[in-house]
């Protein structure tokens, strides 16, 4: 079983930035992909970013690429989305997810494990 855990949520002015930080449980971080999804208030879950297993690559879905980054350091059992220039629109439930797959990024049901999810409010 995998154990994750975010941090890092909060309410920010459009504009802002906000890093988040999910921990991972366990001893073979570094077997799963990573990602963080969204879930914004009355809409269905949708995929924001993904990193391979060992930081090589990176995909984001096209409404956040230049300013949101993803990142992991394995060593600590740790991924981030660092979220730069937000906007109302980025106002969602965040959620830390990992698969063990790692060839369909983008699609939620491909992730196997949850954590329990940051809120993230962009004010206007």
């Amino acid at each position: 079983q995998v154990q994750l855990v975010e941090s890092g949520g909060g309410l920010v002015q459009a504009g802002g930035s906000l890093r988040l930080s999910c921990a991972a449980s366990g001893r073979t971080f570094s077997d799963y992909t990573m990602g963080w999804l969204r879930q914004p208030p009355g809409k269905e879950r949708e995929f924001v970013a993904a990193i391979s297993r060992y930081g090589s690559t990176t995909h984001y879905t096209a409404s956040v690429k230049g300013r949101f980054t993803i990142s992991r350091d394995n060593a600590k059992n740790t991924v981030y989305l660092q979220m730069n220039s937000l906007k109302p629109e980025d106002t969602a439930v965040y959620y830390c997810a990992s698969q063990s797959r790692g060839l369909i990024l983008n699609r939620p049901s491909e992730y196997d494990y949850w954590g329990q999810g940051t809120q993230v409010t962009v004010s206007s």
